[in-house]
């Protein structure tokens, strides 16, 4: 399993006691497969993510990436895992204004201090990938928002993580776009190997995922596919 997620409980500061977030969650995602994970807004879906991107750390439980436990590793060494294995697709895709498309992929090879020179072949090839080629030399404000989603995604794939992990794709698109990033999400997926974890409250599109999971009562539980 790429990503794997074992008896993980999450509590937070509330006053005098803690309020709990996840409560003993368990999630395996294989490499070439995406996972939905669905829930109504504060069920815990954000703090789900958050902890299978090492950005937060859970009272108790293991997160392990590509085979790599992360339970005792240092602030440098998860920031490490995070730049080399795991790739993050935020809600919203925060471009620099400044930059062109390629050089807001060009920005993630350089912060892994990847060579400038191999970087832009790469960023191009990955435009390319989410149909983007034309729009290379744009700026933000010259690209829809389908559009910079699809260099948001193609951002976070740049330094070829292993596991992908996408926040409410399609909540600023409508239907029409939302169901073309869906539908590229789920071809890089199977084309990269990447195990995938998609957290959304829309439940339209939930036939492109391999598995579906529903955070409850801070539990996850696992949700019938719906037919095609």
């Amino acid at each position: 399993m790429s990503l794997c997620l074992s008896d993980v409980t999450l509590t937070y500061p509330d006053g005098d006691t803690r309020l709990t977030a996840l409560d003993r969650v368990g999630l395996e995602v294989p490499r070439g497969s995406l996972t939905a994970v669905v829930g109504p807004s504060g069920s815990g879906k954000s703090s789900l993510l958050a902890v299978a991107a090492t950005l937060i750390t859970p009272d108790t439980g293991t997160v392990t990436i590509d085979g790599t436990p992360t339970t005792g590793l240092s602030r440098g060494e998860l920031a490490e895992l995070r730049r080399g294995r795991i790739g993050i697709v935020f809600q919203q895709p925060h471009l620099l204004p400044s930059l062109t498309a390629v050089e807001q992929l060009q920005v993630m090879a350089h912060l892994d201090g990847r060579s400038p020179a191999g970087a832009r072949g790469r960023a191009m090839a990955l435009l390319d990938a989410v149909g983007l080629t034309g729009q290379a030399g744009r700026r933000p404000h010259q690209l829809s928002g389908g559009q910079r989603q699809r260099v948001n995604i193609a951002r976070a794939l740049m330094n070829d993580p292993t596991v992908l992990l996408v926040d409410e794709p399609t909540s600023a698109l409508d239907h029409e776009r939302g169901t073309a990033v869906l539908d590229l999400l789920t071809r890089l997926t199977q084309e990269r190997g990447t195990a995938t974890v998609l957290v959304t409250h829309d439940r339209a599109h939930l036939g492109v995922a391999d598995r579906i999971a529903e955070v409850r009562d801070r539990r996850l539980a696992p949700v019938p596919r719906p037919a095609k």
